[in-house]
């Protein structure tokens, strides 16, 4: 598959890489889809998840789905957070995610949800 975006050079900042990342302006939520078609997990866009909605809209446009791939590089991506996420499971579920990805789960269908 062809990439329709090119891939960020990550920062050590996430919130720098916010700003290199496409905006999300349209999007309601993303839903992720499992093999079976049924909706896993879904990011609503809204105070607190922007960044990570913001973060897996880019995957999808960039890598058109959330495998171990695309899933490595998002945790460059969350930078700061990644080593946190690891050492507090829970704390970011959507870094969990990536991490559970990255070690061999499932990959996911990426759904962007239009307002």
């Amino acid at each position: 598959m062809t990439m329709a975006l090119t891939a960020i050079a990550p920062t050590a900042s996430f919130k720098d890489n916010l700003g290199l990342l496409p905006p999300i302006d349209g999007i309601a939520r993303i839903d992720l889809v499992g093999s079976s078609g049924a909706v896993v997990a879904t990011i609503p866009n809204e105070a607190g998840k922007q960044g990570s909605l913001k973060v897996y809209n880019y995957l999808k446009l960039c890598f058109g789905k959330l495998d171990a791939a695309a899933a490595a590089h998002a945790l460059e991506v969350f930078a700061e957070h990644t080593p946190d996420a690891k050492a507090r499971p829970g704390a970011h579920p959507n870094i969990d995610r990536l991490l559970e990805i990255v070690g061999g789960a499932q990959a996911l269908e990426i759904v962007a949800v239009a307002q």
